[in-house]
């Protein structure tokens, strides 16, 4: 199984005939996505590839039975693609495009509170679950059916990440980043929710990064409520206070965002924190596969 996406899904891809847009969804569908349309408007008609062209989501739904959208909207217009998705009854919405202004982001999250819609992203990688479906930017091809689940604030740790599981013989059910800017749809505990809920997400690495309290909410929620294992990883050890370190969202503002407390905070919590990168796919062998003996046992 996987959490979000599947063969079952049937991608809109916003922005489909700009740069970006159309390049990342001829590599979807050659994963094996089923990208069913794309929404532009003004050039509703007109077909990329074969994908036939909108000018509305709306139309778009209503013609090809979409139920997932991939957004590649420039940053003053994606907040509207977003709640567009929603209000056309879409119940996923991947948002690529980074940088969306702040105000923006808090009237989408209204928006969203009165909608059926789960927001993953802005500024995010996307979602994939490997050998089924990608709705995103991933190399699709370091990726490696299995059962661990890889949530992560960081697009390109999340590449690191997943090849290395692969590389070390550990499949992936789900990858996906949840974006690296200060307002994001979906957080840590949100997805934790749904690999929760997953059969055969046998474990977790959650990948953070300094900034916000999104690692201590997840820290927390494990402890709590979590019973598989789970990896962790924080970028950002040497970052200075109150400097950003790529992300917007990377800012040490305020008490408990920086690395270190992040870390301990995990710990305390029983997750297993890998501090060199390199070892995260060695490590993972022994701590997933100590795991599942543990199980059998």
């Amino acid at each position: 199984m996987s959490i979000l996406i599947d063969r079952d899904t049937r991608l809109l891809v916003q922005g489909i005939t700009g740069r970006e847009g159309s390049f990342h969804a001829r590599q979807c569908v050659a994963y094996g996505t089923n990208v069913v349309g794309g929404v532009t408007p003004g050039k509703g008609g007109q077909k990329l590839d074969g994908i036939p062209v909108f000018n509305t989501i709306r139309d778009a739904v209503e013609s090809t039975g979409a139920n997932a959208s991939l957004i590649f909207v420039p940053p003053p217009f994606a907040a509207d693609a977003i709640m567009e998705s929603a209000a056309a009854g879409l119940p996923l919405a991947i948002c690529i495009t980074e940088g969306i202004p702040v105000h923006d982001m808090f009237k989408v999250l209204r928006f969203l509170r009165r909608r059926n819609c789960r927001l993953i992203g802005p500024n995010c990688p996307g979602v994939i679950s490997p050998g089924l479906c990608k709705a995103g930017i991933m190399p699709g091809h370091i990726h490696k059916e299995g059962s661990i689940g890889v949530v992560s604030r960081s697009g390109t740790l999340t590449y690191e990440v997943v090849h290395q599981l692969t590389q070390s013989g550990l499949g992936q059910s789900t990858c996906l980043g949840t974006g690296g800017d200060p307002i994001i749809g979906s957080s840590f505990v949100d997805i934790l929710k749904l690999f929760d809920k997953d059969p055969e997400t046998e474990g977790v690495v959650l990948i953070g990064e300094i900034g916000g309290n999104d690692e201590e909410a997840a820290a927390e929620y494990i402890r709590d409520h979590f019973k598989k294992p789970v990896m962790g990883f924080v970028a950002g050890v040497t970052a200075t206070p109150g400097k950003r370190m790529g992300h917007a969202g990377a800012i040490i503002s305020a008490s408990g965002e920086t690395a270190a407390e992040k870390i301990a905070a995990m710990r305390k919590a029983g997750i297993h924190v890998v501090e060199h990168l390199g070892e995260l796919g060695k490590e993972a062998r022994e701590v997933f596969r100590c795991w599942e003996a543990h199980i059998n046992s």
